[in-house]
């Protein structure tokens, strides 16, 4: 149970909640709470920042390989042996995404030994060749092992990907930004300060970012309140990110999962809360997963702060791996018809939340 307040503290927590200064002392009481009182409070936030309207976009996935060098413990996607996409394959695939009206397409792939950045920007020149499309694509941990293979530094592998066609990236990789858990189980993936550097040097050089956090597995409850301070902070000094979101470990065919089972509705509702309180006034945008968490809890969360619901997708491989049972595409009138149960206003967006 939280400890108790005095009136005159909890109207200055009140007064830091909504001008977005709230502390790490203030967010563990608050995550003590009574979790209908935290999403009420998120959702009233969620009401100032972002108003009634729920936005999607229209989207394709492309996971261009399962073959990967790292071994982290939550993952159930990568092989040692697997599949690459070719060129033509990929091109497709984003050529059945524009027919459909997709407006964003979202590459990301496994970690090929000696992968170069040549690999990853001529991908990206074949794509925007051809197609008019925001390529969103490769998280940090792809860009940091593009750099180190090809001898480069990080801002100008940069520099590199942003002049063949990288639009935006996805903030992904993050897992929880604490090294003690990260050596547990992604031990050869970046570091924090790793993270840190890809993405503040994406923002600085005019590629814009979400932000992720995987939770429900061996963190702590201050150590997502921890990467929630960490995120707001680096948001101050860049201004990078267009949106947090939080991603339920998923259980089902990995290592961690025979000792992590996931989190409870409960913490899902909690996690969500609280990203809204402790991001309030510095992300707008919260996003609720519905791949990972199913379309009626997704449905649900617009109520704990979240005011996006992601994209379509079209394919999608890994949460799928892991035991998504939700599908791989949800059409835009499925979208609309479940922001509008909600009592919502659905709207299409872009990748950057312009609406259409």
């Amino acid at each position: 149970m939280p400890m108790k307040m005095d009136s005159e503290t909890m109207s200055d927590l009140v007064e830091r909640i909504w001008d977005g200064k709230v502390t790490k002392d203030d967010a563990l009481f608050l995550a003590a709470m009574d979790v209908h009182e935290l999403s009420h409070l998120a959702d009233r936030l969620r009401a100032a920042a972002a108003g009634d309207i729920v936005t999607y976009v229209v989207n394709r996935n492309i996971n261009f390989t399962n073959i990967c060098i790292n071994d982290c413990a939550f993952c159930a996607f990568r092989s040692d042996s697997g599949y690459v996409l070719s060129t033509e394959q990929i091109l497709q695939k984003v050529e059945e995404a524009v027919d459909f009206g997709a407006t964003e397409i979202c590459a990301q792939g496994g970690l090929r030994r000696g992968a170069t950045l040549d690999y990853y920007c001529e991908m990206l020149e074949s794509i925007k060749s051809q197609f008019r499309v925001h390529v969103h694509a490769l998280s940090p941990m792809e860009v940091y092992h593009a750099a180190e293979n090809s001898d480069m530094n990080i801002s100008a592998a940069l520099v590199a990907l942003k002049r063949s066609g990288l639009d935006s990236m996805p903030g992904t990789a993050a897992e929880i930004l604490d090294d003690r858990v990260r050596q547990k189980i992604c031990p050869h993936k970046i570091s924090t300060a790793q993270w840190v550097e890809v993405i503040s040097t994406a923002h600085k050089t005019g590629i814009p970012t979400t932000a992720t956090m995987l939770y429900g597995h061996i963190e702590t409850r201050e150590d997502r309140i921890n990467h929630l301070l960490l995120i707001r902070d680096l948001q101050q000094k860049t201004h990078g990110f267009t949106e947090f979101i939080p991603l339920p470990f998923m259980a089902k065919n990995n290592r961690l999962g025979k000792i992590a089972h996931g989190p409870t509705e409960i913490e899902n509702l909690e996690v969500h809360a609280l990203s809204r309180i402790l991001l309030h006034r510095h992300i707008k945008n919260i996003q609720a997963s519905w791949v990972k968490l199913g379309r009626r809890l997704a449905r649900k969360i617009l109520f704990c702060g979240a005011n996006d619901l992601g994209g379509t997708l079209m394919e999608e491989n890994i949460s799928k791996s892991a035991g998504g049972v939700e599908g791989e595409h949800m059409s835009p009138w499925e979208f609309e018809k479940l922001i509008t149960s909600a009592g919502r206003i659905p709207r299409r967006r872009g990748t950057l939340y312009e609406i259409y």
